[in-house]
């Protein structure tokens, strides 16, 4: 099947059953078991259930791996990953990633004595020496949150397989739709699924895909002992949303496109970041593994410019944590999505007081402009 029809009929999309083309909601906590130790496909919903079986089924097929798993959150499928570590163990980390994964490694992780090199996933001599003897996996995102940086999974993947490491790739902002990490050399694959999989801003989610048995037998073990799972209700919405994933990114990159058209023309915007720019940094890389450019945009408003302002002028687009929705939303990273960084490691890492990350929807593009620009126009009005 092509990618768009698998997004419908892929996984268990029909019961077996009765026949019922929406995979039903078993809310059952545990199942009747009718021998005892007989090993039953069911036993206990931690364990497995078999509404977010469907979901873990369709997942790994979208992103061409061997085994699926969906959590509660986004940071419980990245917890769970690093769970399959040690104390001692070494990780290589992207220095652009979102807020709650610094939050995880620096507040949580460290804690139980797992040591991290945070490195510019762009400079892969940088990533290279950075390995160290007890060095296990690099993680990354791109494209990264909330920079919009574009990393070579291939030429990554090549260095941790020649150090004999793993390589763990967050998908959210480009999902399977348009990048698959597996098919470039990635072993682990993890997803805010709450974002774009979803995309209706009405479920939080997390994912993880490997393309590795043994990887994918520790997660699973991980997933029971750790009872961080997705509930059966979140599980059916989390599929419902992904059968129209083709549909829906569709418009968002259409949108997108009229978007970066008209911040390109306003004298009050300093830098676009977006990896559809042919002058961006990471432009050619992102046109050799992605197959569009995704609905992300960042920007920065000019220096004096209150974003504050600007954000609050919005009528149409909502000030809002997340991204992936229908809807178009709108942050400040420094005080929303990567409040918990330090300011001076925000600045160093570019993410600077006047940087605005834009989620673009589907409504509209001409009401999405109109938006922005009569809260643009406030800044003028202000400045004069």
């Amino acid at each position: 099947m092509r990618f768009n029809t698998q997004l419908i009929h892929g996984g268990n999309s029909e019961d077996k059953i009765t026949g019922a083309v929406s995979t039903p909601i078993y809310r059952s906590s545990t199942f009747h078991q009718y021998r005892l130790g007989a090993n039953p496909q069911w036993e206990y919903s931690r364990t497995g259930n078999p509404t977010r079986a469907s979901l873990e089924k369709l997942i790994a097929e979208l992103e061409d791996g061997l085994a699926g798993f969906a959590f509660s959150s986004g940071s419980a499928a990245i917890h769970a990953v690093f769970s399959l570590y040690s104390q001692g163990d070494h990780f290589v980390v992207g220095s652009d990633v979102y807020g709650g994964t610094f939050r995880l490694i620096n507040k949580v992780l460290k804690r139980f004595s797992l040591k991290f090199t945070v490195v510019n996933m762009q400079d892969l001599g940088a990533v290279e020496k950075a390995i160290q003897d007890e060095t296990v996996a690099i993680y990354f995102e791109t494209p990264t949150n909330p920079l919009l940086q574009v990393a070579d999974i291939e030429a990554i993947s090549n260095i941790a397989k020649k150090h004999g490491i793993k390589t763990i790739v967050d998908n959210t902002f480009a999902t399977p739709y348009n990048q698959q990490p597996l098919t470039l050399g990635a072993d682990i694959v993890v997803h805010s699924a709450t974002k774009y999989l979803g995309g209706h801003s009405d479920v939080v989610a997390g994912l993880a895909v490997t393309s590795d048995q043994q990887i994918a037998d520790e997660l699973a073990f991980l997933q029971n002992s750790i009872g961080s799972t997705l509930g059966p209700d979140d599980s059916w919405l989390l599929q419902r949303g992904i059968k129209t994933l083709g549909a829906r990114l569709r418009v968002h990159q259409e949108n997108a496109d009229a978007v970066i058209k008209f911040l390109q023309d306003d004298p009050r915007i300093a830098k676009i970041y977006y990896p559809g720019l042919t002058d961006f940094p990471g432009h050619r890389i992102a046109a050799k593994q992605m197959r569009n450019f995704g609905a992300m945009i960042s920007f920065e408003l000019k220096s004096g410019l209150d974003a504050k302002k600007f954000v609050e002028s919005l009528h149409l687009i909502d000030l809002a944590e997340s991204l992936g929705g229908i809807e178009s939303l709108i942050e400040v990273p420094a005080v929303m999505t990567h409040g918990s960084i330090p300011r001076e490691i925000r600045l160093e890492n570019g993410i600077k007081d006047e940087l605005i990350r834009l989620s673009v929807g589907i409504e509209d593009p001409e009401d999405i402009i109109a938006d922005l620009k009569q809260a643009l126009g406030k800044l003028k009005q202000e400045k004069g």
